[in-house]
């Protein structure tokens, strides 16, 4: 996923990605990797965020392999802080990286 998430009910955009991480979960025995390069999320959108991150993390206490990489722009410390708080809260493979986004 990349980009910004602001929509007025993330949750119509989210649930699509959190059914199909379920389904994944139940459904397929291999490693789930999630890469993200978010730029900007809104209240709701951290809020799903966080809901997504819960699937994963169960499914990692279960036994699964996953693995999160979170790409963010350089210059953006608050979506880094962001990446970090959710990674506090992970035992499963988390890497955040800098990277330059061009404008």
């Amino acid at each position: 996923m990349q980009g910004d998430s602001y929509p007025e009910n993330s949750y119509e955009l989210f649930t699509q990605v959190i059914d199909w991480t379920e389904r994944f979960l139940a459904e397929a025995s291999h490693s789930l990797a999630l890469d993200l390069e978010l730029l900007y999320l809104n209240t709701s959108s951290v809020k799903a965020m966080m809901d997504i991150f819960d699937i994963l993390e169960e499914a990692h206490q279960a036994g699964r392999q996953v693995r999160v990489v979170w790409r963010y722009d350089e210059r953006n410390e608050r979506i880094a802080e962001l990446a970090e708080e959710f990674k506090e809260d992970c035992t499963f493979d988390f890497a955040i990286t800098a990277v330059r986004v061009s404008a």
